[in-house]
Order: C-alpha cells, then sequence, then structure tokens
C-alpha cells in the first residue's frame, strides 16, 4: 500500500506524514503522471465539440493527484531533506518537466483551446473564467504550442536540463551552508556577543559533540554574530564564507550552474520569438516589460543612493569617533550600524527581544487577522507532521466554518534551506458545489529555544513572521473557483503586496501591544520602545533601499544580456552591480552563485517585485492609517478584492477596486524618508 495513492483517511485529509516512506515518492510520481495523462487524453479525445466546460475546466482540474503529491515530496525537499530525498528529486524532476512539455506541447489540446479562444465574445463568459481562457491560451503558446516540431524537441530539452540544474544550484548552496563551521575555544573571542547568542552556539557545538562555541551560516547564527562580535577578523571571515557560497572552485561550486541556466533560459526566449528570458516573462508580469522595470529600479537608485553614501560616510565618521577604522568594510556594517543605532535611539535588538517570545509573535498575528478579517486559530494536535518541530492549527470564520489548516514551521535545522517563504500542501478550489479549503505552511529560521531562555525574535525577525504570515493569508483567504488562479497565483509583482502590507502592524503601538509583552513578566512593551521603534524604522533606510536594488538590477542584468557574452560570473556580476555599490567591493565573493530566489526559486526577472509591491504596500498601508489600522471596512474590501480573488482578475484592477484609485509611489518615497 502506497499512502500517497490513498485517499487520505485523516482529519481534514491532511497528508499522513507518519506513514510515509521516502520510497514511496517515486512509484506514486509515476502512477499519478500516468493518471494526469490519462485525463488529458480523455479531453483530446472527446468527440464532442470543444466548450469551457469539457476542455478549459477539464484541463484546470487534471493532474489533480499529481499536484498534491508534487506539494509533499518539494516541500520536504526545501523544509526536510535528505541525501535520499535529493536523489529522488533528481530522478522525478526530468520526469515532471517531461510530462508538463507533453501537456503545453499537446497540439490537439491547444487546438481545441484555441477553438474557445477564437469565439470568447459569443460565450459569455464570468471575469474569473475569461481569465482561466486568457491565461491558458498564453501559457500555451508562450510556451511553445506554435513552434515546429523540431523546435518542440529542442524546447524539451532545454526544460529537462534547467530542472536539474535548478536542483544542483540549490544543492550546493545548502551543503555550503551545512558544511561551513567556524568553531571558538577562546572565550575572549566572545566578546561583544549576547549572552542568548553564546548559550546557542554553545548547544550547537554540543550538538555535534564539539567543545566550545559554534557559529555557522545559517541566518540566526550568522546575522548575531555579524551584528554584536567586536572581533572584526573573526567578522571578515564569516561574512566571506557567507559570500562565496557556491564560488569555492569545490564541488559545490555554482559559477557553472549559473551560466548554463542563464544560457539555457536565454536560448529558450529566443525559441519562443522573445528577446531575451526578462521580456519573456515581463509579458505576463505588471510591470510589462524589462525598460520598465529597469526605469523603475534606475528612478529608485537615483533617489535612495546619495542619502546612501551619506549614511555609509556618517557610518565612517562614528566608526573613527569610537576609536573604529575610519573606511568600513561590508562587515563591518551591521556592526556599526547596530552602536549608531543604540547611541540614537537608545534601542537595540537585545532590549527589544525580551519582548518577542515567538508564541507571543504568532498569537500576534493571529490577533491582526483576527482583527482585520474575523479569523480564530486553535492549535491542534491530531494532524500529522513531516517534523516534531511543526505546529499545526485549524484556521475558522466568525461563523465556525473551516477556511484552512495551517502549519507553522519555525526553527532551522541541517535539513532545511536558508530563509524563510509559504507554501502549501492543496490550493483552495471549488468543485461540484464544494469549497475546497487549502493547507498553507509558513516556513522560517528563527532563533531556537535555549536550555535558559524561550525563541526570543529579533525585530526584523519579527517582521519576517508578519510577511510570510501575509503570504499565508492569500492563500487561506483564497476563495476562487478554478485551482490555478487561486491564493498567491497571481503576477508575481503582485504576489508580494499582502505579505509586505501586514509589516506595517509591527509599527503600531495598537498592534504591538497586542503581543508585545516581556517573555519573563508580562509586561507590555514600554511606549518608549514603541516610540523609538518608529522613529529608527528609517534608520539606514537608504542604504537597505540600495541593496534590494542591487538584488533587483543584478536579476535583470542576468536575464537581459545575452549569456554568450559572459565569461566569468565573477567579473559580470562586479560589472552589473557596480552603479549600486556603496561599501569597498570584496575580492573573492559572489552573491549569484547562492541567489536561490532567481536559480533555483520562482523570482527570477523578478526580483524588482519587492521594491515593486512596496509601492502597492505602502499607497494601501496609507489607507488603513487613515482609517485606522484595524477598521473592519477596510479589511474586508482587502479581503474582497485582493486576498480571496487570487488571479482571477488583473491585479491592477483587483487594486483599483479596492483602493478607489491607481497607487502611486508617493508614500512609499515618504515612508523611506525619501521625501519629505
Amino acid at each position: 500500500m502506497n499512502p500517497l495513492l490513498e485517499k487520505f483517511n485523516t482529519p481534514f485529509s491532511t497528508p499522513p506524514f507518519n506513514k510515509i516512506k521516502n520510497e514511496h515518492f517515486k512509484p506514486a510520481f509515476e502512477t499519478a503522471i500516468a493518471l494526469a495523462k490519462k485525463e488529458i487524453d480523455e479531453i483530446v479525445t472527446n468527440q464532442a465539440a470543444p466548450t469551457f466546460e469539457n476542455t478549459l475546466v477539464a484541463l484546470d482540474f487534471s493532474g489533480e493527484l499529481l499536484e498534491t503529491i508534487s506539494h509533499i515530496f518539494f516541500n520536504l525537499n526545501s523544509a526536510e531533506t535528505s541525501e535520499e530525498i535529493q536523489k529522488i528529486a533528481k530522478e522525478i524532476s526530468p520526469l515532471l518537466s517531461e510530462f508538463s512539455n507533453d501537456v503545453g506541447l499537446n497540439q490537439e489540446l491547444f487546438a481545441k483551446i484555441k477553438i474557445i479562444y477564437d469565439t470568447k465574445s459569443t460565450l459569455k463568459l464570468t471575469p474569473e473564467q475569461e481569465m482561466l481562457l486568457d491565461k491558458t491560451y498564453k501559457s500555451f503558446v508562450r510556451n511553445g504550442a506554435n513552434l515546429n516540431d523540431g523546435d518542440k524537441a529542442k524546447l524539451r530539452e532545454i526544460d529537462k536540463k534547467l530542472s536539474e540544474l535548478s536542483l544542483n544550484f540549490g544543492e550546493n548552496v545548502l551543503a555550503e551552508i551545512n558544511n561551513y563551521e567556524l568553531l571558538l575555544t577562546n572565550e575572549k573571542e566572545l566578546s561583544g556577543l549576547p549572552e542568548g547568542v553564546v548559550e546557542a552556539a554553545k548547544i550547537s557545538a554540543e550538538q555535534k559533540n564539539k567543545e566550545g562555541w559554534l557559529f555557522t551560516l545559517a541566518m540566526p547564527s550568522y546575522i548575531p554574530f555579524m551584528t554584536y562580535s567586536d572581533n572584526r577578523e573573526l567578522r571578515q571571515q564569516l561574512a566571506k564564507a557567507s559570500g562565496s557560497k557556491g564560488c569555492n572552485n569545490n564541488n559545490f561550486d555554482n559559477k557553472e550552474n549559473v551560466l548554463q541556466i542563464a544560457k539555457l533560459r536565454h536560448e529558450r526566449a529566443n525559441l519562443l520569438g522573445y528577446e531575451s528570458h526578462a521580456s519573456f516573462v515581463l509579458e505576463e508580469q505588471m510591470a510589462t516589460s524589462p525598460k520598465i522595470v529597469t526605469n523603475f529600479l534606475e528612478d529608485l537608485l537615483s533617489k535612495a543612493k546619495p542619502i546612501a553614501i551619506k549614511e555609509y560616510n556618517e557610518l565612517c565618521a562614528f566608526s573613527k569617533s569610537i576609536g573604529g577604522p575610519e573606511k568600513l568594510e561590508s562587515w563591518d556594517s551591521a556592526y556599526y550600524a547596530e552602536k549608531l543605532k543604540q547611541k540614537q535611539f537608545q534601542l537595540d535588538d537585545e532590549q527589544l527581544k525580551p519582548y518577542f517570545k515567538l508564541e507571543n509573535v504568532i498569537q500576534g498575528a493571529f490577533i491582526v487577522a483576527n482583527r482585520l478579517y474575523g479569523l480564530n486559530f486553535t492549535e491542534i494536535f491530531d494532524i500529522d507532521k513531516y517534523h516534531e518541530d511543526v505546529k499545526t492549527y485549524k484556521v475558522t470564520n466568525e461563523d465556525h466554518e473551516l477556511v484552512a489548516i495551517f502549519y507553522g514551521d519555525y526553527f532551522p535545522r541541517e535539513g532545511k534551506r536558508n530563509g524563510a517563504w509559504m507554501t502549501s500542501f492543496n490550493s483552495q478550489y471549488i468543485k461540484n458545489g464544494i469549497n475546497q479549503r487549502p493547507h498553507i505552511i509558513n516556513v522560517c529560521n528563527f532563533t531556537k529555544p535555549t536550555k535558559t531562555k524561550p525563541s526570543l525574535l529579533t525585530f526584523n525577525e519579527v517582521t519576517t513572521l508578519f510577511h510570510e504570515f501575509g503570504h499565508a493569508l492569500h492563500g487561506m483567504l483564497a476563495n476562487t473557483t478554478y485551482p490555478s488562479l487561486s491564493g498567491t497565483s497571481v503576477y508575481r509583482d503582485f504576489v508580494e503586496l499582502p505579505s509586505q502590507l501586514l509589516e506595517n502592524w509591527c509599527y503600531e503601538k495598537e498592534a504591538l501591544e497586542l503581543f508585545a509583552h516581556h517573555y519573563q513578566t508580562n509586561k507590555v512593551i514600554p511606549m518608549e520602545l514603541v516610540d523609538k521603534i518608529k522613529a529608527s524604522a528609517n534608520f539606514m533606510e537608504a542604504t537597505a533601499i540600495v541593496r534590494q536594488l542591487n538584488f533587483g538590477i543584478l536579476d535583470m542584468t542576468w536575464h537581459t544580456t545575452n549569456p554568450s557574452q559572459i565569461d566569468d560570473v565573477i567579473t559580470f556580476e562586479t560589472k552589473a552591480t557596480d552603479s549600486t555599490r556603496i561599501y569597498p567591493k570584496v575580492e573573492g565573493v559572489c552573491f549569484s552563485t547562492s541567489f536561490a530566489h532567481i536559480f533555483q526559486g520562482g523570482y527570477s526577472a523578478g526580483y524588482y517585485s519587492y521594491k515593486w509591491a512596496e509601492v502597492l504596500d505602502a499607497d494601501a498601508f496609507e489607507f488603513f492609517a487613515e482609517k485606522g489600522i484595524f477598521n473592519r471596512e477596510v479589511g474586508k474590501k482587502f479581503q474582497e478584492f485582493i486576498l480571496s480573488k487570487g488571479g482571477s482578475e488583473h491585479p491592477m484592477k483587483l487594486y483599483e477596486k479596492f483602493r478607489g484609485k491607481k497607487p502611486d509611489n508617493t508614500a512609499l518615497l515618504k515612508r523611506a524618508g525619501l521625501l519629505s
């Protein structure tokens, strides 16, 4: 018996992780692919005239089993991987790529879709149905349906190689993170590090049967070390190790993977009639062309960089004034910025962390969701988990109806990649009159509890939790008919709106008082600290903006340049990002070789979307702020026109319905302190 192929006889039909073994995955994928092919064949061989129902709807609901198995497996490959799972991923990814091409290049299937598309003006479709038809038709055209047989074969080979290269890239980055260790045995080398950071490093060493204090490239270890360690040489050592991930000329080097991925993406775009991979991607985004994105990024850079240079010079002067170096390097940035912030605002993360116990912050996010959208979260204990650290919740609305199942996975471990993300085990859709509710996951890497302290979050970790929870709400509150339009299935430069919007509540007194309670005394965070959080919100903001623009410009340059002109990854990156440089260049580091967002995740030619969505989120939050941050009417509008609609209408139409006007960047520039 393969539990992946059986009906999940579990609470809320959640995945039966206690029964699933690694050996179940490959046969389950093979069976599910065969079933999905059969469902496609039934559409193609149907002798009735093509209709919206027997073609478009049937296609959108096909492959349901395959989708479920894929969600389960690839979440494990990101959050709880092993050598065995990575091996399976390499075996099944080509099968999935081949199946995807079998569907996308199926000429008979496309012919039926085209008949419906060409007659759509006579069909009286709803906006959601029209969107499904347009999206499906364009997807086929954009993925090779009109190519000749020879070019279709080329496309298949490219997609297969890209699938393999992306997996290799991710495995190499994870290996570099897992293989690096900074073991300190001299207590003097711990100078400046907070007690909790030292204790966590001691536990890390003990878990590896080592004496001393162990620091790694995992963010909960890396960031506090770079922020607080007084030892400049060690900060430099750790920074260079982090900056050279995938660029060490060893078995985990990603330089060739990066070049090959860029080359194949460009070749694929050309094959489909596009000038570049960016042109291909952006055709179906709010920003419709590389020129629009480039102008957007350069305009922000022109406003932010002069202020960022001023911030750098002020930081250098401050460093010199307290006996530090006169010219700061990148590994000095967090350290001296923290000291300057403490001086200017009498505020540091160690003051704030006692008020941000992880469990309280999670509860705070739940309370905000309740105030805005009427959601209730109840922890449940009868659902299988893929790791003991995972928490599970039943989410209901004001009428006590099931809205979603929510999984929270918050701590780093060896089989888990760095970063934070939201994903799902199944999406929301309506079929046969039943509204199938989604199973949503937030995965993060926060500081683990120690023997003496619970998990206490930095303020940055608090905003990260709210960010990912914003994505989760987008998935939970989905209410569309078709699975391919549900939840976060929206344009890439729109998907960050709900997540970035929710971060705003972390800065508001009215929200902080709900959950920012001291973990020992339960006292509410003092008003003076709330004022300092607000006052320091723009501290070194221009530098932070330029850093984000650096990533966006690097991404766009990779995906608008003909890769045949690129000989060396490091040289290319240096030239591409020269306009964003504030700190002196460091030899031997390269961000591209670990830039998982664009070479492993789904953000290629899309990293700009974080900044693009900030324009939307600043404008949207201005609306909330005007009416009251917990105003239910504004919350209902945001739920109705943004969170529930998914990709069922064009995002700009949805945004205008919510806001009553088009967005502009005034609110963002004001919030960032770039406009008075």
